[in-house]
């Protein structure tokens, strides 16, 4: 509503020199926007009075409570937006009255009326606009102080549920039993009138929600076995990998118990939706659909990590022995502390005594205790190497303290009276730690699959590789992403639970995941995840969307017009940098960040620009001039310094060019544009060619020059326009030199043909007798006069 506003806020006029009927209908598009902000400020005033009235007569309800709490931090978020939206008009206002200026004085000239009247109207609007920022300010700062009460309601009694404390006497014990003894006789009178009821007049609604529930869970069921059946399933393997027990225990935990909510679910709304349920009797089925779900849970998972018949596949180092003692001790905790809040909803349902819910919790916390207790003297480590139908060995050091401790302490809680305590903690125990185990078993699996090379051994690396030809490096990265995709859902999955088993309630948790997903702020900087997600998506749509255009312009439009390799690479160039820059904008603009506030970030890279960043960007504007300007394309030969090869690219930044030993270059755009650059093919490939020849002085001269002339006519590549040519060019020291010139269609044949040529030119000077010499030097040896050997002693003594 706030975006709203304030869009047809800023399109109202502030021109003082408007025609009178814009001015006339900006006028009641004003009003009628004010007044729509008045109408909806005394609705939300008459919401937060109705709230205060709630949360006297709900202060016992959490659930209630956390609902409420959402609604009003709501409300602070739309009387702050709509703040916002009034304030930026007061500041156009303001501005428009500073560029109008002061009334004039007395004895000053007059205004025109028709600046006095936008002056009147202005002001008029602002003190409008004044008085409805402070009413949403106020209604803001009731509806944060309704919810910190409500917070601080909920920690109330959440402290007084966890720490209320019980005499426990035998007039309590004795309450409790002739309570339990008349809730049995309400239990059973209750559910044989609902079922009696049921199979008389809704009979068919009856079956209809079995039958539809059945149908549901069957779907559910299928449905998770056809789509990850190889996930889930133990094939007999003898020795299974480390990777494929983790997998079967996550996702058969993982995805059985999902199916099996769903089926309850399911269940629960068709029997709800053919209103077979009973006010009384909903509670308490729903109750137990969780209990069952709870057990499920418990059990899948147990028997996923423990395996105790079925030690290849076992997470842990146990004997099979301590296996099954272990599942049997944590699926008996599971099946208490369900039972202790399936019993505790029966006596709410049917209005018991508190007295028999607190006995409940009693023997079910003492029991759980227990069960710790016994669980500290199981001896179940195994050895490796040793036989796991073995005795097996005692828990490591201190592991059986903490067992003991925990069972002590619940024990101990329920004897001094804190049966609140001790029903929280053996739910943390029970329920918090198998969630725990989840999480752990799910980000173990995401570390074994996301290491190198894992990933290439399992069956959907297997797929990837045969299906889409994904080579190794392909497969490392997809069971990288894989690792990833398993830790947030290990995190998404098991994170909520443990907070509901804390005491928060789904609606705190449907609030900080909208709130997590659409609004983080840091500061005064609000961030959207799903703007920024959006944002990427279409900038991926723009991206695909420019590599389409580009292949389709480059495919049909310019290789039908027989445009040149040199104009279709810079058309397709200038294609994805124009559609990458509207990708861009477009994805920042869904994402939500505002371009505005990076004025002085824009400021700051100007500096840098200035300084640091001066070659990028002269590279930058250097490669906009060679795709436009096209000193050289793609496919040209040219040199440039030490430099001389073929284009291969032109980039923005900088041009590769291959040289002809197949080294690329990179050469910098600016090396370019300020450099002396040769191209050979600029204009087309046309280029001369030389072949020099040198034959000895004894030849005919004449002769030489018929034969380069005769063979060169010989090859269909040469033009005859201009003609072959031949140069006598030098005496050399012991040779005749001459120049064989001829002109080549395409430079790139040059190599090829001046090879032929030599060839063909050394085998008809070798039939006409032509030598061709090689570099001569005569050595004269001068004989001089002996060596007297006085002179030589001279000589050697000196």
């Amino acid at each position: 509503m706030g975006v709203f506003v304030a869009a047809l806020l800023n399109a109202a006029p502030a021109v003082a020199q408007a025609q009178a009927p814009q001015q006339q209908a900006a006028d009641v598009t004003i009003d009628s926007i004010n007044m729509e902000m008045k109408n909806k400020i005394d609705v939300i005033r008459k919401r937060l009075d109705s709230f205060r009235n709630r949360i006297q007569s709900d202060t016992q309800d959490d659930a209630r409570l956390a609902e409420l709490r959402v609604q009003a931090e709501e409300i602070v978020a739309e009387m702050r937006a709509a703040s916002d939206a009034m304030k930026t008009r007061v500041e156009q206002i303001q501005a428009r009255l500073t560029s109008l200026g002061d009334p004039p004085k007395e004895g000053q000239p007059p205004e025109a009326p028709a600046v006095v009247e936008e002056r009147n109207r202005l002001l008029n609007e602002r003190s409008e606009l004044n008085l409805i920022v402070d009413d949403a300010g106020s209604l803001s700062n009731s509806a944060t102080q309704i919810a910190n009460t409500i917070t601080n309601l909920r920690r109330t009694l959440f402290t007084q549920t966890l720490f209320r404390h019980t005499e426990l006497t035998g007039e309590l014990f004795s309450d409790a039993g002739k309570a339990f003894v008349v809730e049995v006789r309400n239990f059973g009178a209750t559910f044989g009138s609902w079922i009696g009821f049921v199979w008389k007049f809704k009979k068919l609604q009856l079956l209809g929600a079995i039958a539809l529930s059945i149908a549901a869970g069957m779907l559910f069921l299928s449905g998770g076995y056809r789509l990850f059946g190889r996930f889930i399933r133990r094939n007999g393997q003898e020795t299974p990998s480390y990777i494929r027990r983790l997998s079967v225990a996550f996702w058969s935990t993982v995805i059985q118990t999902m199916s099996l909510a769903a089926f309850l679910l399911a269940s629960f709304l068709f029997l709800d939706g053919f209103n077979v349920l009973r006010a009384d009797v909903s509670p308490i089925v729903a109750t137990f659909f969780g209990f069952v779900w709870f057990v499920y849970f418990v059990w899948k998972l147990t028997y996923g990590v423990l395996a105790p018949g079925e030690p290849e596949w076992r997470l842990v180092r146990i004997t099979n022995r301590g296996a099954r003692l272990l599942t049997v001790a944590v699926l008996a905790m599971a099946i208490v502390n369900g039972l202790d809040y399936l019993l505790g909803a029966i006596s709410e349902a049917l209005n018991s005594p508190l007295v028999l819910t607190i006995v409940k919790t009693l023997f079910a916390s003492v029991i759980i205790g227990l069960i710790l207790i016994a669980i500290s003297f199981v001896k179940p480590r195994l050895v490796e190497g040793e036989d796991p139908d073995g005795p097996g060995h005692q828990w490591p050091r201190f592991f059986p303290l903490l067992l003991r401790l925990m069972g002590g302490l619940l024990i101990l809680s329920v004897l001094t009276g804190y049966v609140g305590l001790a029903r929280f903690a053996s739910t943390q125990i029970v329920l918090t730690g198998a969630v725990l185990v989840l999480i752990y078993v799910g980000l173990l699996s995401g570390k074994a699959i996301s290491k190198q090379g894992a990933f290439t051994d399992t069956s959907a690396g297997r797929r990837l590789a045969e299906r889409f030809k994904f080579n190794e490096v392909a497969l490392d990265q997809a069971g990288l992403v894989a690792g990833l995709g398993i830790y947030a859902f290990a995190l998404l999955f098991g994170i909520p639970l443990i907070l509901l088993t804390w005491g928060f309630q789904i609606a705190d948790i449907e609030a900080w995941i909208y709130r997590f997903f659409t609004e983080i702020r840091i500061g005064n900087i609000s961030i959207s995840i799903v703007g920024i997600l959006g944002g990427v998506l279409l900038f991926g749509a723009g991206f695909v969307l420019t590599r389409w255009v580009q292949k389709w312009i480059d495919g049909n439009v310019l290789a039908r017009s027989q445009v040149d390799l040199g104009v279709r690479n810079s058309v397709k160039t200038g294609i994805g940098y124009l559609g990458v820059g509207l990708a861009v904008l477009v994805g920042v603009s869904a994402a939500g960040i505002d371009l505005s506030s990076f004025a002085l970030v824009a400021s700051a890279l100007s500096v840098g620009i200035g300084f640091g960043l001066q070659n990028i960007v002269s590279n930058f504007v250097s490669g906009l001039i060679l795709l436009v300007e096209r000193p050289f394309k793609v496919g040209d030969h040219v040199v440039t310094g030490a430099t001389e090869g073929i284009v291969k690219r032109i980039s923005v930044r900088a041009t590769e060019i291959e040289t002809f030993r197949k080294q690329s270059i990179i050469v910098p755009n600016s090396d370019l544009i300020n450099s002396p650059v040769g191209n050979w093919t600029h204009r087309n490939k046309i280029g001369r060619s030389e072949v020099p020849v040198s034959v000895s002085v004894h030849a005919d001269p004449q002769k030489v020059m018929d034969i380069l002339l005769e063979l060169v006519d010989q090859v269909p590549e040469v033009l005859r326009n201009p003609e072959p040519h031949v140069e006598f060019l030098s005496f050399g020291p012991s040779s005749l030199n001459f120049e064989l010139r001829f002109h080549l269609a395409d430079m790139g044949d040059g190599l090829r043909i001046r090879n032929d040529l030599r060839i063909a030119i050394l085998k008809r000077f070798r039939e006409e007798g032509i030598e061709i010499p090689f570099p001569q030097q005569e050595i004269v040896l001068h004989r001089g006069r002996p060596i007297l050997p006085e002179e030589g002693d001279r000589r050697g003594g000196a």
